[in-house]
This record gives C-alpha cells, sequence and structure tokens, in this order.
C-alpha cells in the first residue's frame, strides 16, 4: 500500500472514530408516520432529540428514542475514555427507507376484494461528536 493511501485509509479511519451508527430493521408502521417524527430529531442535539421523543404523542417517537439510546451507547462503546456530556453528541444522521410490504385481501361487497398493504421500515440514525471547530 502507497503512502498516499495510507494517509488516506487513516483520515478515514479517524473520522469514523467520532461516529456511531444504530439500525432498525423491518420496524412495523408505515414510512410515512416514521419519517414525521425523524424531521422533528434531524439534526438536533442528542438531550434534546431524546426529550422531544419522550414527549411526543406518536407511536414511532418511542422507536426512534430507543434508537437513539442505541446510538449512544454504541459511540460510548467506541470512544471508552470520553465523556458523553462533554462530547456534545448531535443526530448528524436520520435515514427512513421503506421496508418489506405484507399484503393482505380484504373482503368487499359484491364478492370483490381489496388488497391491503402492510407497510414497513428500516431506520438508521447516526449520531456525530460535535467539535469546537465546527461551531
Amino acid at each position: 500500500m502507497g503512502t498516499r493511501k495510507k494517509e488516506m485509509a487513516e483520515a478515514i479511519k479517524a473520522e469514523r472514530k467520532t461516529v456511531a451508527i444504530a439500525k432498525l430493521n423491518d420496524c412495523p408502521t408505515s414510512p410515512r408516520k416514521m419519517r414525521l417524527v425523524a424531521d422533528l430529531v434531524r439534526g438536533q442535539k442528542v438531550d434534546k432529540a431524546l426529550q422531544i421523543c419522550k414527549f411526543s404523542s406518536k407511536e414511532a417517537s418511542r422507536r426512534v428514542e430507543k434508537l437513539l439510546l442505541s446510538a449512544i451507547a454504541n459511540w460510548q462503546a467506541k470512544n471508552e475514555d470520553a465523556d458523553v456530556e462533554s462530547a456534545d453528541l448531535f443526530v448528524k444522521e436520520i435515514r427512513v427507507d421503506c421496508g418489506t410490504m405484507l399484503k393482505r385481501l380484504r373482503p368487499a361487497p359484491q364478492g370483490r376484494a381489496h388488497r391491503i398493504r402492510k407497510r414497513s421500515n428500516h431506520v438508521t440514525v447516526i449520531v456525530d461528536a460535535l467539535n469546537k471547530t465546527q461551531s
């Protein structure tokens, strides 16, 4: 491996040291409903995002809150020496993608049937430490 390539790999590795990822796959709620909560949390500091999820009346906010706690735990596992409060963590990215769709049939009048699509989603949260240079 060349020196330039090695230096670039080390820079990428150092950048990923501050980032923690948590994923929730096949969550049995509609992606549209989950995106409403994700939009509230995106870009917020972690403590404020947890408060938003805690006091939101939406059912999807409970799942996002649990996912945020998992992302914080993942960040702590990467950075044992650092403190969460002093690190100033924030939600760098939150993505809601469509998952598998269960297709069911519901009886309808006059011998017909209506199709019911039970949607699910995948949520990805990326938490990053706010550096003093980014402020």
